[in-house]
């Protein structure tokens, strides 16, 4: 399957932090999640993909070319989104799409209002006035209306209602339909990319965990609940990793229906993808 975005070794060095090492690709048509606690390295990653900052090492590609030599090219063909806004404040709807269609060359005028229209954001009304929702709600505007073929979407679906994050959902899965488009979808809220990602690449401290298929998590990976001497009896080879509560121990294990069959009595649940994070990062391993 051919990627839209190529990511090798990729390291960037800043005092007390570091991006170490990372490699990961997304295929054609297909949305990844990116996910870790706050400081792994999320925005980091997504800011050297734009090369809004430089690299110390490593090599990024998008759409098969370099994302240096080839920059400009390339950005006509991403959009972005954050969670903050960026455009300035004194602009209206209005005001932008003039900005817009002068940087863009493939500005799509009836798309932009239409999605003005679908978030139902005001025409003539200055940006300053607008809440975090509609500012977020504006960026998506901008990145849906210039025949994107590559989002970089960063923890932008917090500041949206849950009925207008479940339309924005359906938008992003629409939008990698014709199988030539791709989303890199950094967020926090692990439940959207349950519903919608097909591959999770787990960030922390710099560190790439793990880059999987995201149906092989949720169907596979299990968080068994046992006392002490069943836990006594686990192989260290089936635990991914382990915690202490209260009253049991927590195992977190990648073949759910193996360890079921092996080890009798135990009390096994599907893990979710906030099960995982937390257990690789809180756990014993």
């Amino acid at each position: 399957m051919e990627n839209i975005l190529q990511i090798e070794k990729l390291t960037k060095k800043y005092p007390g932090f570091c991006l170490d090492n990372i490699s990961f690709s997304i295929p054609k048509g297909t949305i990844v999640g990116l996910i870790g606690e706050n400081g792994a390295g999320k925005t980091t990653t997504i800011n050297l993909i734009l090369h809004a900052i430089e690299k110390d090492s490593g090599a990024v590609s998008v759409f098969g070319k370099d994302h240096l030599a080839y920059e400009k090219e390339i950005k006509q063909n991403i959009g972005v989104v954050q969670d903050e806004c960026n455009l300035p404040l004194m602009f209206t709807a209005s005001d932008i799409e003039i900005v817009m269609k002068k940087i863009y060359k493939n500005w799509e005028h009836e798309q932009y209002w239409a999605l003005i229209k679908k978030f139902n954001l005001p025409h003539n009304q200055k940006i300053s006035s607008f809440s975090k929702g509609m500012k977020i709600k504006m960026n998506f505007a901008i990145a849906l209306a210039h025949k994107s073929r590559l989002l970089l979407v960063d923890e932008a679906t917090s500041g949206l209602d849950p009925v207008m994050r479940d339309d924005v959902l359906d938008m992003l899965l629409e939008f990698v339909q014709n199988e030539e488009n791709s989303i890199l979808f950094s967020s926090h809220i692990t439940s959207d990319l349950s519903k919608i990602a097909d591959y999770i690449a787990f960030l922390h401290e710099g560190k790439l965990l793990f880059y999987k298929i995201k149906d092989d998590l949720i169907y596979h990976y299990g968080l068994v609940h046992c006392g002490y001497e069943l836990f006594r009896q686990f192989d260290k080879n089936d635990i991914l990793a382990w915690r202490k509560q209260d009253y049991e121990y927590q195992i977190l294990v990648a073949d759910r229906d193996s360890v079921s069959r092996k080890y009798k009595g135990c009390v096994i649940d599907p893990a979710t993808i906030d099960d995982i994070m937390l257990l690789y990062i809180r756990g014993e391993k």
